[in-house]
């Protein structure tokens, strides 16, 4: 019996989603081991590109080389000084963000692309202004400025774009309003969300947003839940409906018991997990950072080559220095540094708008190698809606009526389907209500407790099988799940059963047959009997089951399958099937509200629907796939121009300008940034 009585609830801290003196966040960085970006807000990156590109013109116009290139001629004495000055506020107004970062870098003993830049700007800096007092060469002030005006645009662009997703998550932040209609007696007081408690009785009129998770205990409507679960259709709420804050209202007025504050709404779970994903490494961003090393040293010993083999061939030393500070400038990592976070933040926030929550990057990446699938039955395959079909009443002191009464009270306080079932069959029957004591759930099997002096078990199949008690033979072959009502009195004795049904869902057979298409095998666990186990996988087309089975049972089936060579996923509640989400490749949890934080999962589905393990495989192959394809542009962008910045081809007359090799280098940057931005999640 797929049963669970205890509902844990995950209570995670809630962090600030973003800030920074222009509410934007310095801190997503590439996680290179510190933040390269630290201090410097998207607005700081802004300021500086701008002052320094208007102060690039004077630059160029006083430079002797560009003043040849327009046939132009602007002399006057103490020209070079000037240019030298404004030169000078370019290299360490404009230049600091990277000759910070560089000393970040040979702090942590991490080079990268900040000591690349600082290194060819520090060159062209030095060089030129010995030049200016002195020493026999060619100034280039003018391509120091300029490489300095791109690669600020480059990180401009870059924090924008890496931006977007924590954007997105202050969007996720405005959705709760900030005050909410709480009933006292009979008044109704607006009050701070913020001061709202547990067990407090809230109105949401339509049109409005509800302000935090709850429970309904009056009224009905529709509530839009899209912009949290992905779901488009509107979800019909009643009496004991769960509600997101967030969500909002369309018609029809809800009374709502705060069940969630604070930390512990869903919508706080998301932003932490969601910035949890995103902060986490994964196996390809390891690969990028460690690709980022090996371009630094590989660059700067071409650099070093390039200069010294220039001079040899009897360059004059300002030519040697161009072409090594071209070749520094060409090898920036800064598209290969983007390549995998800028898909990383994209990803994950399009993951958590669509009900794909990751909490486990490595394990998301690796859903591409899935091969075999195992899905719970209940409330994932199935609605999980069930209804009663029979009642047998197995001992002649009980009859059904009272078989229903006491299922209703040991279930009374489950918020399992099997639980909500017998509850509403109760109700309608008018079945009265009687009180227990000694309540104790038996983790997978059953519970017990007492009502009216004697001890009474709900049982699974599996549980009764190893109580050593046989199913009667008339109900052994009933179709449909099947708990059984035990009565101890020093000895079990069973007493009667209960035949529930439960409908496969429509997105069912969609799901199995996109996940059957990609050519993954599809298995399926339960803990209820043979016969209704048998009836949904033949109906759904798997390639096998499992019945009967109980929690620590279905960690042994996941390593069956891992035995035979299968990468497996596990799809579950998250609760009782904790040990096989633990064991699987991938653990996917399912369910809704404040009840999907499974601890044990890798992913979370907010909605249990099957077409959203479909979702979470193709996109996670899609993901993948473009983690590969900026990776291939951003390393094989280099394998070819760093030749031609140190002049392999020099005697063709193909010479890279350090300022052109900046260009080349943020259009790779672009190219990257824009491929990342086609992701999407096919829903």
């Amino acid at each position: 019996m797929e049963h669970n009585h205890n509902h844990n609830k995950m209570n995670h801290p809630m962090h600030d989603v973003v800030k920074t003196e222009h509410g934007e966040d310095a801190g997503h960085d590439h996680k290179d081991g510190f933040n390269k970006h630290a201090g410097h807000s998207i607005e700081n990156f802004k300021r500086k590109f701008y002052i320094s590109l208007v102060l690039t013109i004077p630059i160029l116009l006083l430079s002797p080389f560009i003043q040849s290139l327009l046939n132009i001629s602007i002399k006057f004495p103490g020209d070079q000084v000037i240019l030298f000055l404004i030169s000078s506020f370019i290299f360490f107004f404009g230049g600091s963000p990277f000759l910070m970062g560089a000393v970040s870098e040979i702090k942590h003993k991490s080079l990268g692309m900040m000591s690349l830049i600082s290194l060819a700007i520090v060159v062209a800096y030095a060089y030129s202004s010995a030049v200016v007092f002195g020493l026999e060469g060619e100034v280039f002030f003018w391509e120091l400025a300029t490489l300095i005006d791109i690669m600020l645009l480059g990180h401009w662009l870059e924090m924008k774009s890496v931006m977007g997703a924590s954007r997105a998550l202050e969007k996720l932040s405005a959705l709760i309003p900030d005050v909410a209609h709480l009933k006292k007696g009979n008044e109704i007081v607006d009050v701070s969300v913020s001061g709202l408690k547990k067990g407090d009785i809230i109105l949401v009129k339509p049109g409005e947003k509800v302000p935090t998770d709850g429970i309904v205990v009056k009224g009905e409507s529709f509530v839009n839940e899209s912009m949290l679960t992905g779901e488009a259709k509107p979800v019909s709420k009643e009496m004991g409906s769960k509600v997101i804050g967030g969500s909002i209202t369309e018609e029809g007025s809800l009374e709502i018991r705060v069940e969630g504050v604070g930390d512990e709404t869903y919508l706080s779970k998301v932003i932490k997990l969601v910035k949890d994903a995103q902060a986490s490494k994964s196996k390809t961003q390891l690969l990028a950072d460690r690709a980022a090393f090996w371009l630094t040293l590989i660059a700067i010993s071409i650099g070093t080559i390039t200069f010294v083999t220039w001079l040899a061939l009897g360059k004059d030393i300002a030519f040697a220095i161009e072409r090594a500070a071209t070749v520094l400038i060409i090898a920036c990592p800064h598209a290969l540094g983007l390549a995998v976070p800028l898909v990383v933040a994209i990803s994950t926030t399009l993951s958590a708008q669509s009900g794909l929550l990751i909490r486990n990057r490595t394990a998301f990446e690796n859903s591409r190698k899935i091969t075999t699938i195992i899905f719970d039955k209940t409330g994932t395959l199935t609605k999980g809606t069930f209804s009663i079909k029979k009642i047998y009443a197995l001992d002649n002191s009980y009859d059904e009526n009272k078989i229903l009464q006491i299922a209703e009270a040991l279930e009374r306080n489950s918020e399992h389907p099997i639980a909500r079932a017998i509850t509403l069959e109760a109700e309608a029957k008018k079945v009265d209500k009687v009180e227990i004591s000694g309540f104790r759930a038996i983790k997978g099997k059953g519970v017990e407790a007492t009502l009216e002096n004697r001890k009474f078990i709900i049982a699974s199949p599996g549980y009764l099988q190893e109580l050593g008690l046989n199913i009667p033979n008339q109900i052994s072959q009933a179709e449909g799940t099947m708990i059984f009502i035990l009565a101890d009195d020093g000895k079990l004795n069973l007493i009667g059963a209960l035949n529930l049904s439960d409908t496969i869902r429509e997105e069912s057979y969609e799901a199995i047959k996109l996940l059957r298409n990609v050519g993954i095998k599809l298995w399926m666990l339960t803990g209820d009997n043979e016969s209704s186990a048998k009836s949904v996988a033949e109906e759904l087309k798997l390639d096998g089951y499992f019945a009967g089975v109980l929690p620590h049972q279905k960690q042994e089936k996941v390593k069956e399958l891992q035995a035979n060579g299968e990468f497996v996923a596990m799809v579950g509640d998250g609760i009782n099937d904790a040990p096989a989400l633990a064991q699987a490749n991938v653990g996917i949890a399912v369910g809704s509200g404040t009840d999907i934080a499974a601890e044990t999962a890798d992913i979370i589905l907010v909605n249990s629907n099957p077409k959203d393990i479909a979702s979470l495989v193709l996109f996670g192959k899609a993901t993948y796939k473009k983690m590969v394809q900026n990776l291939a542009w951003a390393t094989g962008y280099n394998v070819v121009a760093i030749p031609l910045a140190a002049g392999v081809l020099a005697s063709f007359g193909i010479l890279l300008s350090p300022a052109l090799g900046a260009i080349f280098m943020s259009f790779s940057t672009v190219i990257v940034a824009i491929n990342a931005k086609t992701l999407k999640v096919r829903k």
